[in-house]
């Protein structure tokens, strides 16, 4: 401990004074005496607790700073264009959806590059305000991708800008079911700006797809995306691009600001009125017979059912229910009306699938979690979800969410074996009280912790030493203050160097001036 680094101080007198003006070097001292194990609440881990969550802050900060040092040629259209299309809706946007739509208009118009965040629980209606914007980027004169995580997303997105664009808006969808010769014709369209947007998957981002006038990048569903990828992202898509990324994963507000903080972050936690809230129940598997009657009743309804497993086949190491061996309990009860999509299906199948399920030609799809992400099933209203208690809240809300997207009435059944543990039966319990996924993510970390939440710990998210995004929820707060106080005041950082550096985070030290 003698040979600590003499390093000058880097904080403001304002911001020592919450720890007792107790410096770096002494704060290091005291972590690592043994009387001072589990002292979270002392000075001293406050201070480096603090120091850890204000360099990962100060990153990000760095990182939205370069990019809006970015010219980049203002885009103009009349609003009356877009509020035409509004009007013709089967539906009223939500005020948030409202009020993000001006946040992105707003940065669009702007003569510094946009690099926003869209989150939203899911149902909440980012895809139409997503379209809106990139119809307002075409009255500009440039060209729009937006990119899905899958085809049959790609596809969904791409029928209703189809739906509720003007016809003069020339609309194109590229995908693998495309002919090499189709995929020839589409790419010398774009090039020459004989298409105004295109829908496919990440793809769209090869060398050979080049665009005449590219003026906004669309992502759906990237919440895989660390920070370098965005950042490598934003610099592919050249100075006169927009870049707008959505996701439906609901997370806490210490994690976002934590994930996302390289990015403006617009958010939509209001549901469409439309949406009627899904139902939740719980189930013992030895009840099973009455699920089954209930689902005989929706088929006899015209309603379709998700099925989730947790695992393909059969574990011997863990009691779970396998899909494939489910798939064939319910092909005999309910014949010709059930199919199983897994993580083993292929691409080609499963997309077969997915769109034969969407079309209403079988009533039950038994499926592992990769069900997921973002498709809308209209005519599905009924989620069962085997061995619920082996999953996150988050994951839960998440495959809940793949119901209620159409006007009927919708239930989500969780089943489970008797012996819950209190932390299953408090998740349970919270799910069936709650359909709002900013609530249910704070009580998921909360129980399981910020690393584990949606598996963001394989993500490539920065992990924490000290700080905890539960306990110390006023330090997040408290760093945010001050990036803002900095940024507005246009203070100079270059004191913050040794900082970055203790941190781990020395790539970005070039780029602090």
């Amino acid at each position: 401990m003698n040979n600590l680094p003499k390093i000058d101080e880097w904080h403001s007198k304002d911001i020592l004074k919450k720890f007792d003006y107790v410096s770096w070097n002494d704060s290091i001292k005291k972590l690592h005496k043994p009387e001072n194990i589990g002292k979270f609440k002392e000075n001293f881990y406050q201070r480096l607790a603090f120091d850890e969550i204000f360099s990962t802050f100060l990153v990000n900060s760095q990182i939205r700073r370069k990019i809006k040092k970015i010219k980049k040629t203002q885009k103009k259209f009349d609003t009356k264009k877009q509020n035409k299309i509004i009007s013709k809706l089967d539906f009223i946007l939500t005020g948030d959806q409202n009020k993000t739509l001006e946040e992105i208009n707003k940065d669009l118009c702007s003569e510094n590059k946009m690099f926003r965040l869209l989150q939203g629980d899911v149902g909440s209606g980012k895809t139409i305000v997503s379209l809106l914007s990139a119809f307002n980027t075409i009255n500009s004169g440039f060209q729009v991708a937006v990119m899905a995580p899958t085809e049959i997303l790609a596809r969904q997105h791409f029928l209703l800008a189809k739906k509720i664009f003007p016809k003069d808006i020339k609309v194109e969808l590229i995908s693998g079911k495309s002919t090499y010769s189709n995929k020839k014709i589409i790419l010398n369209k774009l090039f020459k700006k004989q298409i105004d947007i295109i829908f496919g998957t990440h793809a769209l981002f090869q060398k050979k797809v080049e665009f005449k006038k590219l003026g906004l990048i669309i992502i759906d569903e990237q919440h895989k995306f660390g920070v370098n990828q965005r950042k490598k992202l934003s610099d592919k898509a050249g100075k006169d691009c927009d870049v707008l990324l959505m996701t439906a994963t609901p997370i806490p507000r210490t994690l976002t600001m934590t994930i996302y903080g390289d990015m403006d972050l617009s958010i939509i936690r209001e549901k469409p009125n439309i949406r009627k809230p899904v139902k939740t129940y719980s189930k013992l598997e030895s009840k099973i017979d009455d699920v089954i009657k209930f689902i005989k009743n929706e088929i006899k309804l015209g309603n379709q059912i998700f099925w989730v497993c947790p695992l393909i086949e059969e574990s011997k190491k863990i009691d779970h229910t396998s899909a494939i061996k489910k798939s064939e309990y319910l092909k005999r009860l309910f014949p010709n009306q059930v199919y199983l999509l897994h993580g083993k299906t292929s691409i080609e199948e499963k997309e077969i699938i997915l769109n034969k399920f969407l079309k209403n030609d079988f009533k039950i799809l038994v499926s592992t979690t990769i069900i997921e992400v973002g498709i809308d099933f209209p005519n599905a209203n009924v989620i069962v979800i085997e061995n619920a208690n082996k999953f996150g809240l988050s994951q839960l809300h998440q495959l809940r969410g793949r119901v209620g997207r159409g006007n009927k009435e919708s239930s989500c059944i969780l089943m489970f074996k008797s012996n819950l543990s209190e932390n299953a039966k408090k998740r349970i319990n919270i799910l069936k009280e709650s359909n709002d996924g900013f609530k249910i993510s704070e009580e998921d970390m909360k129980i399981r912790g910020f690393g584990d939440i949606l598996g963001f710990k394989q993500s490539g998210i920065k992990n924490f030493k000290l700080a905890d995004p539960i306990h110390n929820h006023n330090l997040f707060i408290l760093a945010e203050k001050e990036i803002k106080r900095i940024e507005n005041e246009k203070e100079d950082i270059s004191r913050f160097k040794p900082l970055i550096k203790l941190y781990d985070r020395a790539d970005i030290i070039n780029d602090i001036a």
